[in-house]
């Protein structure tokens, strides 16, 4: 069941790098992300998703559920959460712009 599922999380998840990031600005609410999200990576304030995904599978092996852009001051943080292959879900968080992990944790 899980390999007919992953392709459907993988198409999930690359579709909430620009059509669900977290951060909005002012009344525009999440219809202003998909906007938001594009012009931090062509302005390379943060790394395409494709690069996030993988840094976050090398620090948790799993599958991928959901993917989100904050704000935290002035940085992006990318938050990928991660179904491991221990059946816990577990957070990763990596700065946008240089894919650093910052923090891996493991959701209530």
């Amino acid at each position: 069941m899980m390999k007919r599922l992953r392709p459907a999380l993988l198409a999930l998840a690359a579709g909430l790098a620009f059509a669900a990031p977290a951060f909005a600005h002012g009344d525009r609410g999440r219809s202003g992300d998909h906007d938001d999200a594009r012009r931090a990576v062509e302005m390379r304030q943060a790394l395409p998703l494709t690069r996030i995904m993988s840094i976050a599978q090398e620090a948790v092996p799993g599958e991928i559920i959901e993917i989100e852009l904050d704000h935290d001051g002035d940085q992006l943080i990318y938050e990928v959460k991660i179904l491991a292959r221990n059946g816990r879900v577990r957070e990763v968080e990596i700065d946008a712009r240089s894919g650093a992990v910052l923090k891996v944790e493991d959701e209530d």
